[in-house]
């Protein structure tokens, strides 16, 4: 029977670690000034290296954000206009991803966010795309560390859009449709974030898409998180989580079989001494392959150190990332930095929101750091962040149908997870609510194991058509648990 190496001496440190253990380190301020501000690659230098699971084709570079104001539109309109802010259009250095951001994350932004980009080296605009200003529905919750700090910002989700070096911005406020007296704002501070990603690990050998019952997944794999690691920097490597997992910087943590996973949950159990509940046997999915941090390129610099555990998993919210679905699964390492760039360095949050994202070609991805068999606190569902994880599928499902290779993906690891703590995908139970517009602080919610966002919190995440696949994605869970 396969043995993972180490797991004793890694369980015996992090399991004192986790009901609520909170290392925090605090962040310089980022610039606010009028004009444009670019936020850059950390200092940290990236050396690559081979990697005992194949050799590197290209080293790792940071990427960066470029943050410019939002001014007035249309100044002299008459008294009772809408108010507008916008960017007229402009020619910038090379990004790939947008989202806009405002200095209050308390404050919503009640109106119409447009882009239009231009593709690099062209003089081509695209159409004007929409923002989902979901500013209130996913972040930190507001009493923690995290939601209190001074670097937060109210943000819309961000957008990806490929290599661009053209962008104009117009953000025009809405009337109240409530029948309230609430006058059309906006907040203030608003400026546009674009996002380069910077360029990842790459290697040769493809990387495989995830598979139900041994049959594998439809749809391509990602050339970028194949095969091989990246040399971390020294302090890279001292932020960086220890992984009884996989090897140190490896770009994969590779699948078990179920018995391999049940012997893994049966050693982890033992060293644990009892805080572990025992119905995670015998019904525990098979963990599924999962591309770690090192293999989609995380800069470790950039995230706060030190990890925030809670006590448990007991409910698998699922997200759309709300960023389109304009990307390749070979791009998609490309758009995770880009998220976890937005989500630290634009909208102030420790790390990436997500404990996961998956493609839709059904590779799964390590999202938040700590441990992917860990219970990591999030800042995925506002108000329920404890005691829960957060599962992206990158794209936008309002009226795309996610693929089946996603919905396969989700299913798996969903039931691996949750089972890793007892919970049976099909079931439902109680969380406390952090605060938010669907449950006020302190009740305790009612939740199905495996959620939406929208369960929690009033949103349109995970859109309406992945939202239509959790019931499928609870069955076959549990299936493969073995329920």
């Amino acid at each position: 029977m396969p043995k993972i190496g180490g797991m004793r001496g890694y369980l015996a440190s992090s399991i004192g670690l986790t009901c609520s253990a909170v290392l925090t380190l605090s962040f310089a301020v980022p610039a606010t000034a009028a004009g444009p501000v670019v936020r850059g690659p950390s200092a940290a230098a990236h050396m690559p290296a081979a990697s005992p699971a194949g050799p590197l084709t290209g080293a790792s570079i940071p990427g960066d954000t470029q943050s410019l104001p939002l001014v007035p539109l249309h100044p002299s309109r008459a008294a009772g206009a809408l108010p507008e802010a916008g960017l007229a259009p402009q020619t910038v250095r090379s990004f790939s991803l947008v989202g806009v951001v405002w200095d209050d994350p308390q404050t919503e932004l009640h109106g119409l966010v447009q882009i239009r980009t231009r593709a690099s080296g062209t003089t081509r605009w695209s159409a004007w795309q929409e923002l989902e200003t979901h500013n209130h529905g996913h972040g930190p919750d507001p009493d923690s560390a995290e939601g209190a700090s001074h670097r937060m910002r109210g943000s819309t989700a961000p957008l990806w859009v490929g290599n661009s070096d053209g962008v104009e911005v117009r953000v025009r406020a809405e009337a109240d449709q409530t029948g309230g007296t609430r006058a059309p704002t906006l907040p203030d501070g608003l400026r546009v974030e674009l996002v380069d990603p910077g360029k990842g690990p790459q290697a040769g050998a493809p990387a495989q898409t995830q598979a139900v019952d041994g049959q594998p997944s439809d749809g391509g794999a990602s050339a970028e998180v194949s095969g091989a690691g990246i040399a971390a920097s020294a302090i890279d490597a001292a932020l960086a989580p220890p992984n009884v997992l996989a090897p140190p910087n490896a770009a994969e943590i590779p699948a078990l079989s179920k018995e391999a996973t049940k012997e893994a949950a049966d050693e982890q159990r033992a060293e644990a001494a009892g805080t572990l509940p025992e119905s995670a046997q015998p019904y525990i999915g098979p963990r599924p392959r999962i591309i770690t941090r090192s293999g989609w390129g995380a800069d470790e610099s950039l995230r706060e150190p030190g990890f925030i555990y809670t006590a448990s998993v007991k409910v698998a919210f699922v997200h759309h990332s709300a960023s389109g679905n304009n990307y390749t699964c070979a791009q998609a390492p490309s758009v995770i930095r880009s998220i976890y760039r937005y989500h630290v360095v634009s909208s102030g949050w420790r790390d990436i929101g997500y404990n996961f994202l998956i493609d839709k070609c059904g590779n799964i991805y390590e999202g938040r750091a700590g441990g992917v068999d860990k219970p990591v606190m999030g800042a995925h569902t506002l108000g329920f962040n404890t005691n829960s994880m957060g599962v992206a599928v990158l794209g936008t499902y309002t009226s795309t149908q996610p693929s089946a290779a996603a919905v396969n993906a989700l299913a798996a690891l969903t039931a691996w997870k949750v089972g890793l703590y007892g919970m049976d995908p099909r079931a439902k139970t109680y969380l406390q609510s952090g605060g938010g517009n669907l449950y006020p602080k302190g009740v305790n919610a009612q939740l199905n194991v495996v959620s939406g966002h929208r369960d929690g919190f009033a949103t349109e995440c995970p859109g309406q058509l992945l939202y239509a696949k959790l019931g499928s994605i609870r069955t076959t869970a549990a299936r493969l648990q073995g329920r």
